[in-house]
């Protein structure tokens, strides 16, 4: 599901992945030393304050208008990540 629409050509992309809506975290991309732009785990949903992973996520979006966020219910969120290209 497409949690913010941003700017087609240049927006950062956030990745909420979750499996059956627990186990939430954020994926980004991140430059890498080799020169890559990897995706890469920013921050996971603490249980006792689902609330503040939340308000990260709105927090970004009034940051930077551009960026899109992507929510993924998917059984095995690392690899997936891991079969994305760089």
């Amino acid at each position: 599901m497409v949690l913010a629409k941003g700017e087609k050509d240049a927006g950062t992309i956030l990745l909420v992945t979750m499996y059956h809506g627990e186990n939430t975290q954020l994926y980004e991309r991140m430059p890498q030393l080799d020169g890559t732009r990897t995706f890469v785990q920013s921050k996971a949903q603490d249980p006792e304050n689902p609330l503040e992973f939340s308000e990260y996520l709105e927090r970004r979006r009034k940051q930077d208008p551009d960026i899109w966020i992507l929510e993924l219910d998917i059984e095995d969120p690392q690899r997936f990540i891991d079969l994305l290209p760089n």
